[in-house]
C-alpha cells in the first residue's frame, strides 16, 4: 500500500502562484509514476501532469504546459506542482496519484490516490 498526502492548496487571485506537495509512505517504490490530476465542480478528473519517480521525465497536459511544473524530491519522498499564472479556469480540487505507466493520461492507470487539496482562484 501506498499512502498520498496532499497540502499547498488555497484561494488565490488570477496570476498568482501556489505549489502543492505530495508526500508518499508506505511501500513506495522508484518504479511507481507520480502524477497530478483535478477535479472542476460538474467535470470529470483531468490529468494535469507526471512524473517518472526515480528519473527525470515529465509529461504536461497542453492546457497547464508553461505555466505548471511538476518535480520531486526522492529523499522526502514528495512530488511537487508549482502552478504559476494560476487562472479561474484551473480552480478544482487537485489530487496526487501513484502509477506504474508512463504517461498515464487517465484515472484508471493509477493505483493509489490521495484525498486532494482544494485550489480557489478568484477575479
Amino acid at each position: 500500500q501506498v499512502q498520498l498526502v496532499e497540502s499547498g492548496g488555497g484561494l488565490v487571485q488570477a496570476g498568482e502562484s501556489l505549489r502543492l506537495s505530495c508526500v508518499a509512505s508506505g511501500r513506495t517504490s522508484s518504479r511507481y509514476i507520480m502524477a497530478w490530476f483535478r477535479q472542476a465542480p460538474g467535470k470529470e478528473r483531468e490529468f494535469v501532469a507526471a512524473i517518472k519517480w526515480s528519473g527525470d521525465s515529465t509529461y504536461t497536459a497542453d492546457s497547464v504546459k508553461g505555466r505548471f511544473t511538476i518535480s520531486r524530491d526522492n529523499a522526502e519522498n514528495t512530488v511537487f506542482l508549482q502552478m504559476n499564472s494560476l487562472k479561474l479556469g484551473d480552480t478544482a480540487v487537485y489530487y496526487c496519484a501513484a502509477g506504474v505507466f508512463f504517461v498515464g493520461l487517465t484515472t484508471d492507470k493509477y493505483d493509489y490516490w490521495g484525498q486532494g487539496t482544494q485550489v480557489t482562484v478568484s477575479s
